[in-house]
């Protein structure tokens, strides 16, 4: 505060608004407001507020420089203005006071709340009817009896009363009104609301409740009153509840940690946080069922039917080309991580019949796109004495048995629309469209290649094009016939078109290609001249060479990426979220 006619400096080009001035001729402010904040204006015999701007201001009329460190009386216009300035300050500031006194005050509140809480101390009613253990979506009217109408009693066993039953779980959310806390409970095969009131709501573990802690709930079970709403319409009402591992609140609290709207990378690094909410849970569902739909469908869908095999990871020969290998030390020899299984399953034909089998394939591809994965499912099948036209017969059926056979569990149905409400079953038969086609429509549609060019024969169909192409189509196409020029060695001629194999790939709208696959060389001299032509050692090759010495026939099969499937079912923007924890490029974590 100034004194009584107390002189006050402001110097607009070398003064501080900082608490190390003070004012004086040596140390002035920098701006007027500031002065009026520390010295506040009187109005009797109030400062005197000083101004000047000693490096930019006016110079005298002789032309001086030195008149511009004469200190003047702030003139009237300034004054104003600043006076305005100064009371909005003052409200604001006033404002902020009691805001501060108010959550002091609120913080004071819940500082005694939460003494007392340590105090309350709640214990199950001994006189009560014996809980019965049950997981959360337990519906048998045989253990779980739901009370309905209204009571005096909150807790009422007598005859035509709900079940007492104890439940654990954690909590996935909950919301606290006055006396009551509604807790949603979820233990992975279910959820629950469940109602404490009463003392249960006034301890100190009620009252420092976080999303996530693992909790033990004995209650009462109830029907939802009508105009209410709860999972499967039906709560619990607690009697007693125990805390069986807290979560951390705060800073650390899981709604922070694994924010839906944080950055890619961070939801990420906190994966094992994100499975916990119900989306990521709900793909994870939705893919256990499509892994029991494939198993069904090869076993029982289809005829013949194919027979599950497992096939190794750690191999010595490359299917789709050495640049995505992931190359390894196996006890002093060259070994890779498998990229496909293909290989080992045309060996098991003429013992087993056709199979199929259920494995993660690995591909080096330092490649970003939202479809790509350096480990991911794969579900390959062979089939031996068959034609190209078999093969996509077989195909289309398999898909379209896969979808009908998810789809027909209502508990999977919920989840996949509610993750897609768009999602449509594809109608048989598919689109089939030969690449040479693809490119003249690719051309007559103005897409073109990654350099900016018309495609032509012979170009490799980027994703983007492939995508767009399928997306203003609208439906799942069988592109066939690729140049044998950008396709495997071990794929057949087309005996029509020499340049061409009998391969096909399975665009499906939103994500495109999910499965690739094509009739198999099955001539021993033709597969030869497929190692010479891709500067292939056959050596390493000899025992997949020999299933064309040894009572050759006309096979084929396919390759299929579980994770690219789910995300066309379940409209996922990216496959890393049809994964449990993905791999890619620049992540093996956590």
């Amino acid at each position: 505060m100034a004194t009584t006619g107390e002189k006050i400096h402001v110097d607009e080009d070398i003064g501080n608004d900082n608490p190390s001035a003070d004012g004086s001729k040596t140390s002035p402010y920098r701006s007027l407001l500031f002065a009026h904040m520390q010295h506040p204006p009187s109005q009797k015999d109030g400062p005197q507020y000083l101004t000047r701007k000693s490096e930019t201001g006016p110079v005298s009329e002789d032309g001086d420089p030195e008149g511009r460190k004469e200190w003047k009386p702030a003139t009237k216009s300034a004054l104003k203005k600043v006076s305005n300035l100064y009371e909005q300050h003052k409200r604001k500031q006033a404002k902020g006071n009691g805001l501060a006194i108010r959550e002091r005050s609120e913080q004071e509140k819940r500082q005694r709340a939460l003494q007392e809480a340590t105090e309350v101390r709640i214990k199950e009613d001994s006189k009560l009817p014996k809980a019965i253990k049950i997981r959360l979506n337990e519906k048998d009217p045989a253990l779980v009896k739901l009370r309905k109408g209204t009571s005096e009693k909150e807790v009422d066993y007598t005859d035509g009363r709900g079940s007492r039953v104890r439940v654990t779980g954690r909590v996935h959310r909950f919301r606290t009104q006055k006396d009551v806390i509604f807790i949603t409970l979820q233990d992975g095969y279910g959820f629950l609301q469940c109602v404490l009131t009463d003392e249960l709501t006034k301890t100190y573990d009620a009252l420092t409740l976080t999303q996530e802690t693992s909790m033990e709930i004995y209650g009462e079970m109830w029907e939802v009153p009508p105009g209410q709403h709860a999972p499967d319409n039906r709560e619990l009402h607690a009697d007693y509840y125990e805390i069986i591992g807290k979560a951390a609140g705060e800073k650390e609290a899981i709604t922070t940690r694994a924010a839906p709207d944080a950055d890619p990378q961070t939801l990420l690094d906190n994966r094992h946080l994100v499975l916990r909410g119900e989306i990521s849970a709900s793909v994870m569902k939705v893919r256990a069922a499509l892994l029991r739909a494939y198993r069904h469908t090869y076993e029982s869908e289809i005829t013949p039917s194919c027979l599950e095999v497992t096939p190794p990871c750690m191999v010595q020969t490359q299917v789709e080309g050495g640049a995505t290998l992931f190359e390894f030390n196996y006890y002093g020899e060259k070994a890779y991580l498998t990229q496909s299984s293909q290989l080992y399953l045309e060996t098991c034909l003429p013992s087993l019949g056709n199979v199929f089998c259920v494995a993660p394939s690995f591909r080096a591809e330092k490649s970003s796109t939202r479809r790509h994965l350096s480990e991911y499912t794969h579900i390959e099948a062979e089939l031996d004495f068959i034609t190209f036209e078999d093969l996509l017969v077989h195909l289309e059926l398999v898909i379209s048995k896969v979808v009908e056979h998810v789809l027909a569990d209502p508990k999977i149905s919920k989840l996949v629309y509610d993750l897609n409400p768009h999602f449509t079953v594809p109608e048989r038969p598919f689109m089939r469209m030969k690449y040479a086609d693809a490119i003249t429509w690719l051309r007559e549609h103005d897409i073109k290649n990654e350099e900016g060019q018309p495609h032509e024969f012979g170009d490799d169909i980027a994703e983007a094009a492939e995508r767009r192409m399928t997306d203003i189509i609208s439906r799942p196409i069988f592109l066939t016939h690729f140049p044998v020029t950008i396709k495997a060695f071990y794929m057949k001629k087309d005996p029509q078109d020499l340049r061409v194999t009998e391969s096909v790939d399975c665009l499906m709208p939103g994500v495109g290609e999910i499965v690739g696959g094509s009739v198999r060389i099955d001539d021993y001299e033709e597969l030869i001249a497929a190692y010479v032509r891709e500067n292939i050692d056959p050596k390493p090759y000899y025992w997949y060479t020999d299933q064309r010495k040894y009572g050759t026939s006309p096979h084929g099969g396919y390759g299929l990426g579980l994770e690219r499937f789910l995300a066309w079912m379940c409209g996922r923007y990216t496959v890393r979220e049809c994964c449990l924890y993905p791999r890619f490029t620049g992540r093996c974590t956590p």
